[in-house]
């Protein structure tokens, strides 16, 4: 079994991970720590979690007190900054960690202070980690000690390019990215502009001028591109809970591809990548709870742009889930493991 901690399991992907490690036959949650609730069970901060016999007795630890180095690996559901604050002790206990912040995902220091406004803390160990989209580096994932889950809008939006972008076959300095997410993705927490009478019957942008994962989305196509990226990244508050819709555009410079076939082909073998039926439009909803992305590729009147559809649970494919499948790559299981329960609809 795999000895599981979590830091800071109080927030929306926190529960997430214990609902899906709860059913994982290969993991052990051991650990979960947060300051506030130190002793409380997770079971009175989360009533979903009741009954649930792989979690009963689970408290809070005060993370101070927590055993993490008793973990085989440790996921960090935690703000900006906390991963790596503690990442040198725990990889030096050969721990290997997960984290869903940013603090491995930017192998630039200087562009992460400048996005996140701190100084990186382990430079040195943010040039080994890498950054955790199966999809993208399964290989390098497997080998490695440090894995910055990537975010949510990214896992959308470089799943949705990435086969264009590795053909070579649009322009790729003109890349659009108009992507919606529901409130869950601001995390749990008390902000005027969350609340019920603000985010219902509302919809709005944000962000224009720069959203934290601009830089996520450029590093990562760079390295499948022949050309320098440049992305227009928008991002929109819907009134919803869960979910991440992104519309996609690019301007095809080779007419004569046939993009259906490009999506099928790269994507063949992918267990949480769905590539659906030419003229296909998926739905958030219909991936809610499940660690898919679902996929579709349009091409309007037959023109020289592309545009694609891109679906995921911002809280499981873009953020628990896929730590989980990063988990069973770091320990050599199928990375279906714990994760073949079908989405939740309606």
């Amino acid at each position: 079994m795999i000895k599981v901690g979590i830091v800071g399991g109080t927030g929306y992907t926190g529960v997430e991970l214990m609902r899906l490690l709860a059913g994982h036959p290969q993991a052990e949650l051991r650990t979960i720590t947060s300051r506030k609730e130190a002793g409380m069970p997770v079971a009175d901060m989360f009533a979903s979690l009741r009954g649930i016999a792989r979690l009963a007795g689970l408290r809070y630890a005060d993370p101070a007190e927590a055993d993490l180095k008793g973990c085989n690996v440790v996921f960090f559901a935690t703000p900006h900054g906390v991963a790596m604050a503690q990442a040198r002790e725990l990889v030096g206990s050969n721990v290997k960690i997960v984290d869903l912040a940013a603090d491995f995902r930017l192998k630039d220091p200087a562009t992460f202070e400048r996005w996140y406004k701190m100084p990186h803390a382990c430079p040195e160990l943010l040039a080994e980690s890498v950054y955790g989209l199966p999809e993208m580096h399964r290989e390098a994932i497997k080998k490695a000690r440090i894995v910055g889950n990537p975010g949510c809008y990214p896992t959308a939006i470089e799943l949705g390019f990435l086969p264009l972008i590795e053909a070579g076959v649009v322009d790729a300095a003109h890349l659009i990215a108009d992507a919606k997410s529901g409130v869950s993705g601001a995390g749990r927490k008390a902000e005027l502009s969350l609340s019920f009478s603000e985010a219902s019957d509302n919809f709005k942008a944000y962000n224009v001028a720069g959203h934290r994962h601009h830089p996520e989305i450029v590093q990562e196509l760079n390295g499948f591109s022949k050309q320098p990226v440049r992305v227009v990244f928008t991002p929109h508050l819907t009134p919803m809970i869960r979910g991440i819709h992104a519309t996609l555009y690019a301007r095809l410079t080779k007419t004569d591809v046939d993009l259906q076939q490009l999506y099928e082909t790269r994507f063949a073998g992918e267990p949480f990548v769905d590539v659906m039926p030419s003229g296909s439009h998926p739905e958030t909803r219909s991936v809610r709870a499940s660690n898919v992305c679902r996929i579709a590729v349009h091409r309007p009147q037959d023109g020289d742009i592309a545009v694609v559809l891109a679906v995921v649970d911002n809280l499981v494919k873009g953020a628990a889930g896929q730590a989980i499948q990063n988990m069973n790559l770091l320990f050599g299981l199928p990375e279906t493991t714990g994760l073949a329960a079908p989405p939740v609809l309606p």
